[in-house]
């Protein structure tokens, strides 16, 4: 007597190799890393469009008249703290102190606060600071 034996499944399916998995799980991580970068992003735009409702801010050169019997920072954070309230905050915006060459200090300033700073004792003039790009070089000499 001769018994055959057959298999239920003729063709069975091959199990996934561990490279395969590991393959599947660094794609899935990756779209999941790049969603949440995604939202990330949109929601800093969503920040960004609300406070672009506010004036903001720039650096301004503030020239002012050389301070008597101060060091100039310290006239200069007096000023600033004149206007935006606090010394902290006069800290926190002041860029620059100029002290040779020119008596004055650039800050981080809103419109409203140029206007107002304008009008302290002892400032003489507020402009916005520029990047110039310098024209020359070595084939501009000539």
């Amino acid at each position: 007597m001769i018994i055959t034996v057959t298999p239920l499944n003729p063709n069975p399916k091959p199990k996934p190799k561990a490279s395969q998995s590991r393959s599947f799980f660094l794609v899935f991580l990756a779209l999941s890393l790049n969603c949440i970068a995604m939202s990330d992003s949109a929601a800093k735009t969503l920040d960004s469009e609300a406070l672009s409702s506010a004036p903001a801010a720039s650096i301004q050169i503030v020239y002012t008249e050389k301070p008597h019997d101060e060091e100039p920072e310290a006239y200069h954070i007096r000023t600033l703290s004149a206007v935006l309230g606090s010394e902290d905050a006069a800290k926190e915006a002041l860029v620059y102190s100029y002290k040779s060459a020119a008596s004055g200090f650039s800050a981080k300033l809103t419109p409203e606060q140029v206007a107002e700073i304008s009008k302290q004792p002892g400032v003489l003039q507020v402009v916005p600071d520029r990047k110039l790009q310098l024209h020359s070089g070595p084939n501009r000499l000539q």
